[in-house]
């Protein structure tokens, strides 16, 4: 077995299991925006949309997504969570060669049948690279252990890649039993607080009504969103806003922002 090892515990979030799990159960416990968890049931959450900072700014942001799982924990057996590369540039998507994720909640399998599921694809390679430092997708992990009794995942870091590609990964995969699809994407970057709401406010309404491009001044993962999109217009799925924040709103700096928003499809 090789493990993936942390690479941001004890930066953005807590490196110290206890403390770990009682920030998450905390934000989630806190999290305003659950919802009616019997209709969340009868209407399954199929994807998440959620940020990737630092549990100090974004954990809030994560956690309105995330609480929509609680009372349907057991539907998900399988993890997809595509994150965008922040360290190593490469075209196409890339997988880890590790089999497991470890975080200080524990280890997480990966998921080799649905590996085999999307290699035919041609757009995906293993690239331990692009894995190694990336946060994106690492910070999704203890929400996920968590909330979920038990799952395996498919972490797909996305480097230069066009929306068919994502929406060709997402087609192979969204009709897959017990499956839940995670897209790590933070907004805009480092605008003063006013210009940022305006400009996440705008990219937020473009999310909901599947207009793109997103371009990257308006998300890091604009990508992912650009291939989900493109998806989700084909098969008319409902996007829903959860919640829209940024770093100015939950405790940093308001001259440079970083925004954040959590959306559910059903």
């Amino acid at each position: 077995m090789k493990v993936r090892q942390p690479a941001v515990a004890g930066m953005f979030y807590p490196l110290e299991t206890l403390k770990l799990q009682q920030q998450i159960e905390q934000m989630v416990k806190e999290s305003s925006l659950c919802g009616d968890k019997s209709q969340a049931c009868s209407h399954t959450v199929k994807a998440l949309i959620v940020p990737h900072a630092g549990y100090r700014y974004s954990g809030v942001v994560a956690a309105s997504a995330y609480s929509q799982l609680m009372d349907c924990a057991e539907n998900y057996r399988h993890v997809i969570i595509l994150g965008p590369s922040h360290h190593v540039p490469f075209a196409g998507l890339a997988l880890p060669s590790s089999t497991q994720f470890e975080t200080p909640l524990g280890i997480i399998n990966v998921s080799a049948t649905l590996i085999h599921e999307i290699m035919p694809l041609g757009t995906v390679q293993f690239l331990d690279e692009a894995h190694a430092r990336e946060h994106s997708i690492e910070v999704q992990l203890p929400f996920l252990q968590t909330l979920l009794p038990r799952f395996d995942i498919l972490p797909l870091v996305v480097g230069m890649s066009n929306p068919e590609m994502i929406a060709d990964i997402l087609e192979k995969l969204w009709d897959l039993p017990q499956i839940l699809i995670v897209m790590s994407s933070d907004l805009s970057h480092y605008h003063g607080y006013r210009d940022a709401v305006m400009l996440d406010h705008a990219t937020s309404k473009a999310i909901i009504g599947k207009e793109w491009p997103i371009t990257g001044e308006q998300a890091c993962g604009s990508e992912i969103l650009n291939g989900f999109l493109l998806f989700a217009s084909r098969r008319n799925l409902s996007i829903e806003e959860l919640i829209l924040a940024n770093s100015g709103d939950t405790g940093g700096d308001k001259e440079k922002v970083v925004g954040y928003g959590a959306y559910r499809i059903s």
